[in-house]
Formats: C-alpha cells, structure tokens, sequence
C-alpha cells in the first residue's frame, strides 16, 4: 500500500494556521515569523518553502526550508517526517538551526546521506529580555545611516568571518552580503558607535514581526575589547528596539562564548531556550 507523508508544502492558505504556530512561541519562532509576517507563505514570495506537518487532520508543526533549515514546533515524529523530505530533495540549505532535539533529531537522519558538516553548534542559549537594561547606555551608539556604509561593512564583514569561519565576500564577492547590510541600514536596523573614521561596536536587528525581534552581528573592535563598550552598546540597542521595533527583544549565543554571554546578563537577557546549528 502507498504511504502518503504527514508533510505538505504550505502556501498562502494557510497563513493563519502558521502563525498560530509561530506566535505560541514568538521569542525562538523570531526568524521564521519575521519572514512569513512580511512575505507571507507563498513560496515565490517568501523565497523558501515552508513545508507542514498534520496529525490528525490538524496541522501542527512547520520547518521553513530556504538558506537555513528551521524546524518549529516539532517533536520527534515531524523532525523526522521533514528530514526525509530534505533528503529526499538534497541539500538546498548552508545550515540546519532550530531547538536542539529537533535539530538533533532531523540532523541523525541526514548525516549518513549529506556527508560531514563544516561545524556543528551543539548549543546555542537563546537569551531574551522585555525590560530596559539595568546599566546605562552608550549614548554614542546610534543608527547608522547609508553614509556610513563603507564605515560599517568592513566590520559587518570581521564580525562575520570571525564568527562563522568564513568570509561573507567568498563565492559571489560579497555581492548579496553587502545588499543585505544595506537593506539593514535603509530599515534603520543597523546600530553602531562609530569614532574617528572607524566602528568601536555595532549590532544589527535581523528579524522583526510584532512581538518580537532578534539582535544579530554584535561586534566589538579587536583592540578596544574589555572595555565594556558591549554592555552599554547593547543596553542602548536594547531600549530602542523595545522603544520602536518590538516589546521583546532576542538572540542566540553560542555556550561556549562566556564574555558575550556574561554581557548579555549585564544587559538584562535571560536563557528561554537552546538552538543548535549545523553549518556546511
């Protein structure tokens, strides 16, 4: 007898139901929420696929699959039921990021077909605060207008290599890395502290949707660390992003980053979750 999957390609249709999903858990959902509030579920919109899990008639869990992997909400049985579908396809994706069981789950049922990856993140705290830092602000830090573009990018780009290992320029020159600071600073998402020609700290806002948004990119110049220029650049980050953008404000951390984590506690975050990557 043919066995028809649990797993269905969603689109428009079911906007509601999916973010339903996504706003149970708006804080680690910011991501994929942040892409379906403003692209919709449309594949041909949204640039990705979001692929639903049913049971029993009802759907219940979701995986965005486009540069990144994402399960949410997904127990064991989904994370599987989507693994044999990214199998099934081949691997599309540079990561696989999501809660760590799920994570674990799917990336088990992978790795004997898509080979070793370039670095595994067995754990990622995700921090979150909804209050104004206990410290001051920088009042030096602010948003960063296109005129500082050829300020900012050289350190978007040191941030980036330094934390993923390789550099954004590689493969297409950094054309789409540069289109996507830019698209950061036109959002009024790009924040820095910039003195003398050169960023002493910056951090940028990736993801957005109502009720929450996500803090990325935080980078402090290599010979002005231990300053604590991180803890009151991030405290002013955070109060206008609670002032303006979203009444939650996120990010994820890897475990064994101690000073950036011990930072973000000075600032007022706290553990709500854990992510794991798979990068290739």
């Amino acid at each position: 007898m043919l066995r028809t999957s649990p797993v269905r390609l969603l689109d428009d249709r079911h906007r509601d139901a999916v973010l339903e999903i996504l706003d149970a858990d708006p804080v680690s959902n910011v991501f994929v929420g942040s892409r379906v509030y403003g692209a919709g579920v449309d594949p041909g919109r949204l640039g990705a696929e979001i692929w639903g899990f049913h049971r029993g008639g009802r759907l219940t869990s979701l995986c965005y699959s486009g540069a990144n992997l994402v399960p949410v909400a997904a127990d064991r049985e989904a994370a599987r039921h989507f693994a044999d579908r990214a199998r099934s396809q081949g691997r599309r994706c540079s990561s696989i990021v999501g809660p760590v069981p799920a994570v674990t789950e799917m990336w088990n049922a992978l790795r004997p077909s898509w080979g070793p990856p370039r670095a595994v993140r067995a754990a990622q705290p995700v921090m979150s605060t909804v209050a104004p830092p206990p410290v001051q602000p920088d009042p030096a830090v602010r948003r960063v207008t296109m005129n500082d573009f050829d300020i900012l990018y050289p350190a978007c780009v040191a941030m980036f290599t330094e934390e993923v290992g390789v550099s954004p320029q590689s493969g297409d020159g950094g054309v789409l890395y540069r289109a996507r600071v830019a698209e950061l600073i036109r959002a009024r998402r790009a924040f820095a502290r910039i003195e003398d020609g050169r960023v002493v700290f910056k951090a940028e806002i990736g993801a957005v949707t109502p009720y929450a948004c996500q803090v990325q990119g935080v980078w402090v110049h290599p010979e002005l660390r231990g300053r604590r220029y991180a803890v009151h650049g991030m405290a002013a980050v955070v109060i206008e992003a609670l002032r303006s953008i979203a009444p939650a404000v996120t990010l994820y951390v890897n475990d064994f980053n101690a000073p950036a984590r011990a930072t973000y506690r000075r600032v007022g975050f706290h553990d709500v979750d854990t992510f794991m990557s798979v990068m290739f």
